[in-house]
């Protein structure tokens, strides 16, 4: 499934990182803690997570992740968004809880394989 895909079915908001829109998501990984994340998380994954600064991005971009999915309406910082525009990673927002849109993605993933 595209990143527009699941923006359009799950009504997600693009904060930046548009040029991403066209990667492919092989699945998700959900997690706020940085280092887990960077061991664990493969390429291709959706990362859902509440952090919003510039590490999330440099996280992002080494493990070569299709998007990141910010929960519970939390804002990306501008740096954020600045690191995103540059590495082609959309950064997509949602007011849901990380247990409620993990499950809405996982859903999404598996009608659409």
């Amino acid at each position: 499934m595209l990143v527009s895909e699941l923006k359009e079915k799950l009504n997600l908001k693009v904060f930046g990182g548009n040029s991403g829109l066209n990667r492919e998501i092989t699945g998700g990984y959900t997690s706020d803690l940085l280092s887990d994340v960077m061991g664990f998380a493969d390429q291709g994954k959706l990362w859902i997570t509440l952090q919003t600064h510039r590490n999330v991005m440099a996280i992002a971009s080494l493990k070569d992740l299709s998007a990141i999915l910010l929960v519970k309406g939390q804002q990306p910082d501008a740096d954020m968004l600045e690191l995103a525009e540059e590495e082609g990673i959309a950064v997509l927002g949602s007011d849901e809880n990380s247990f409620e849109v993990s499950g809405k993605v996982f859903n999404s993933l598996m009608q659409k394989s």
